[in-house]
């Protein structure tokens, strides 16, 4: 069976909509997609279609472009870059303020790699609370 590659960027966000809304184990409890547009249209420099949230703080956006999704990290940078890399995505810094790392889903393939990215960057944020309890 052959099966085909998804590269529609709006059809891949769904897609990890689906993935981080639709998960109840483990940190995956406590994401959230929220602030959604459902009326998104991709475009060449990306549009956003949602936040994800953590505890309800945004960890990331996702951008919608013809052939491929993004997001863009805003909290745990490093964390979201090294596993991103670590999981073989593209990932980009945004040297912005405050800066953000991107990180690309080309593919409907990469779907579950950055789910695995959220929950990494969401392990970062209780690392940093439990670090600052003691």
């Amino acid at each position: 069976m052959v099966e085909d590659r998804i590269t529609d960027g709006r059809r891949i966000a769904e897609l990890l909509s689906s993935e981080l809304d639709g998960r109840e184990d483990g940190l995956l409890e406590r994401v959230a997609v929220t602030n959604a547009d459902r009326d998104v249209e991709p475009s060449a420099d990306g549009t956003r279609a949602y936040d994800v949230t953590y505890r309800d703080e945004r960890l990331a956006r996702v951008f919608v472009h013809e052939d491929r999704a993004r997001l863009e990290f805003e909290a745990a940078q490093d964390r979201a870059a090294d596993t991103a890399t670590d999981l073989e995505l593209r990932v980009r810094p945004k040297a912005t303020e405050p800066p953000k790392t991107l990180v690309f889903l080309e593919s409907g393939a990469a779907v579950k790699r950055a789910t695995d990215v959220v929950q990494r960057v969401g392990r970062a944020l209780e690392e940093a609370d439990d670090r600052a309890e003691t």
